[in-house]
């Protein structure tokens, strides 16, 4: 994984903090062995919360919180890409251009509609006002992006959430990109916390 939250120097208060900056084959495909490490490590953690996911790189990620859901759930995906296409190196490697056609494959919970809800942000549909990120990005703003979420809140049942997207300073990224950033994630933070995961 990337350096991402610390070039922003931002994390939530209280946030537990997986680093799998150790493990090899991670970046937009996973490799089997990473994978199963990251799926250990996930064994005993809630999937009804809210997930803060690297960069974009790592979206493929969203599929293993999601595989932890036992009744069947529906996928709300927020994302200025699909990730719905097959990965160049075979269908069951994990890549975060592919996860979304992997897990309607694969998880036999996941249904078209349901009363239960999984959330899933790509910062990367948010237009460079209220976002930047490594991948070309979409033209939403902060507004529309809260209000189809309190939409959909009102509505569901919430099994949990992820949010992944942003720059590092590898990657090109500055300090107005880290504050940018940095200010919509204390917003959807803000969000997210005042709402109770089913």
């Amino acid at each position: 994984m990337s350096s991402l939250f610390s070039d922003e120097n931002w994390s939530p208060e209280g946030a537990l903090e997986l680093d799998f900056t150790t493990l090899e084959g991670t970046t937009c495909y996973c490799d089997p062995d990473s994978e199963k490490a990251i799926e250990q490590s996930f064994k005993n953690m809630p999937s009804a919360a809210l997930h803060w996911i690297d960069g974009g790189d790592y979206h493929y990620l969203t599929e293993i919180w999601m595989r932890k859901l036992d009744r069947p759930f529906s996928l709300l995906l927020i994302d200025n890409h699909s990730d719905d296409q097959p990965p160049s190196f075979g269908a069951d490697i994990l890549s975060c251009g592919g996860w979304v056609a992997h897990s309607r494959r694969t998880n036999n919970m996941l249904f078209p509609d349901s009363d239960l809800l999984y959330i899933s942000i790509d910062l990367d549909w948010l237009s460079p006002d209220y976002a930047r990120t490594n991948w070309n990005q979409g033209v939403g703003s902060l507004d529309e992006l809260l209000d189809t979420l309190q939409q959909a809140v009102s509505t569901k049942k919430l099994a949990g959430v992820d949010i992944c997207g942003g720059i590092t300073a590898a990657q090109g990224g500055r300090a107005e990109d880290f504050a940018i950033n940095r200010r919509t994630r204390d917003i959807l933070q803000a969000f997210f916390s005042g709402i109770r995961a089913d």
